[in-house]
């Protein structure tokens, strides 16, 4: 190969490498400017969301027994809809929707000497709720904390509903397999999902019903669930 072949060749490479270079940087200008909008848009949301949620673990649900799973149910009660009736003896937590129907979810209650039953209301409600145990429970467990801050790892759950007149209150969980259980100091526990889907939809001053504990039977038939909706929230703590 002479000389002037092999110069012609190594400067089309020169040429060639040149404008494959310029090609990438248009392309690579034109892909990076598109995303920005959709980026600061992205941002926006996410900063609105409530970022502890994201640590709620679907595999929970494996932990509970399919019949203590939500579904909306056949249910007849005399209760007007929109009324939460806590089944105890059976550990199930109906949210009436009128028309026969009910959102149930699994629960679990007091265990033995702290069930109770009785009607009280929506008081308070609050996302991820702190905790502090009243004198009352640090007299029988003086190993618990004296505070814990909301979030994942606290016994209190995502959501916390408070009944009026109490110290009790409905709230989620960080022990999924206690669902069903008789295992609580007088307080109502769900799935942290299952509560965050009861917090949408109720509202202050919305009526609870306790059922006493004693054996109680319910004709259920499940059927699809409905969209929830928007509610309040506020904050507060009591016993677990």
């Amino acid at each position: 190969m002479n000389t002037s072949t092999l110069s012609r060749r190594i400067s089309k490479r020169i040429i060639t490498a040149a404008l494959v270079a310029a090609t990438s940087f248009v392309i690579t200008s034109v892909v990076s400017a598109q995303p920005i909008a959709a980026g600061k848009a992205a941002m926006q949301a996410e900063r609105a969301m409530p970022q502890l949620d994201a640590a709620i673990d679907p595999d929970d649900m494996k932990e509970v027994a399919p019949h203590k799973r939500r579904a909306v149910v056949n249910y007849t009660t005399g209760e007007a809809p929109g009324t939460i009736v806590i089944d105890t003896p059976n550990t199930y937590l109906y949210f009436v929707l009128g028309g026969g129907k009910a959102v149930r979810y699994g629960i679990g209650v007091g265990r033995d000497g702290f069930r109770w039953s009785g009607i009280k209301s929506v008081e308070r409600k609050a996302e991820w709720p702190d905790w502090t145990p009243p004198a009352e429970m640090l007299a029988r467990q003086p190993y618990l904390p004296r505070f814990m801050a909301g979030g994942p790892g606290n016994p209190l759950g995502a959501r916390a509903i408070y009944l009026s007149g109490s110290m009790y209150r409905i709230h989620g969980t960080n022990a999924p397999s206690s669902i069903g259980g008789r295992v609580s100091s007088g307080c109502i526990r769900m799935l942290n999902e299952d509560v965050i889907d009861l917090y949408q939809r109720v509202t202050l001053g919305t009526r609870v019903v306790v059922l006493s504990d004693h054996p109680a039977q319910h004709l259920v038939t499940p059927v699809s669930l409905p969209k929830p909706r928007a509610a309040s929230a506020g904050s507060r703590s009591a016993i677990y």
